[in-house]
């Protein structure tokens, strides 16, 4: 079997060639680069399961990198930098980073966050690519329709059979929808079970997270999401969804 890709983007030279070394040494193929151009080289050149990313890079951030990605692809993302305040941790999960680490660098620790995170891609089937629906197939699911939210491989299935991998930030939102399938469930509660703090009405990440899953699920199955806004109290999965 090949190796897995892993794709370190750090621009301090040293730090990115001992990461790159000591991946090699766990078996993949480690990649370097210094910024986001140079990354997007790569992704061109080859398949790259996880992307290793520090935050403060030239030119386009570590943030804004890894919301490009996740908004194009299911590849796994490692967020790796020196700021360590909790804000920073939360925007880094926001927008879609599936784990952060703080410098200096544990490689123990980056070799674990890596493999766990490929044998998670590796259980998630793919998500099929969006596209009109098939002639026998309903083109917008029903409220009768069932959802399946898998809590093993971290993904949610449409009716009709579509599947979509979700980052933890995505799967702790997922779930607790599922919990309460059909009901609203408050700006607090989701800011409880995402972040584990009171929800601050100036705070628009809850929104911003929202936002991420359905368009994820929409190109995913070619419709918008039974996922919908509740005027004044926060969110409702509106039709029948169960977890396995």
């Amino acid at each position: 079997m090949a190796e897995a890709v892993i794709a370190v983007v750090e621009d301090e030279a040293s730090l990115r060639r001992d990461m790159m070394d000591y991946l090699r040494g766990c078996g993949f193929d480690a990649v370097g680069a210094r910024s986001g151009k140079e990354l997007n080289d790569i992704l061109a050149a080859k398949p790259v399961s996880v992307v290793v990313l520090d935050v403060n890079l030239p030119g386009e951030d570590g943030f804004k990198i890894a919301a490009r990605l996740r908004e194009t692809s299911g590849i796994g993302i490692v967020m790796v930098t020196a700021r360590g305040t909790t804000v920073d941790r939360v925007v880094g999960l926001e927008v879609g980073a599936d784990a952060y680490l703080v410098k200096p660098v544990e490689m123990r620790e980056l070799e674990a966050q890596v493999k766990a995170l490929l044998r998670r891609l590796e259980s998630a089937p793919p998500a099929p690519a969006a596209g009109p629906p098939a002639a026998n197939a309903s083109a917008v699911p029903t409220v009768e329709d069932g959802w399946t939210l898998d809590t093993t491989d971290w993904s949610l299935a449409s009716p009709t059979g579509a599947r979509v991998a979700l980052t933890s930030t995505e799967m702790k939102l997922a779930n607790l929808l599922a919990t309460h399938a059909r009901q609203p469930v408050s700006r607090d509660q989701i800011s409880l079970a995402l972040y584990n703090r009171r929800w601050n009405p100036q705070d628009r990440t809850i929104d911003t997270v929202v936002r991420r899953l359905r368009n994820k699920v929409e190109k995913a199955i070619g419709e918008p999401p039974p996922l919908k806004s509740e005027h004044g109290v926060g969110y409702v999965f509106s039709a029948p969804i169960r977890s396995v």
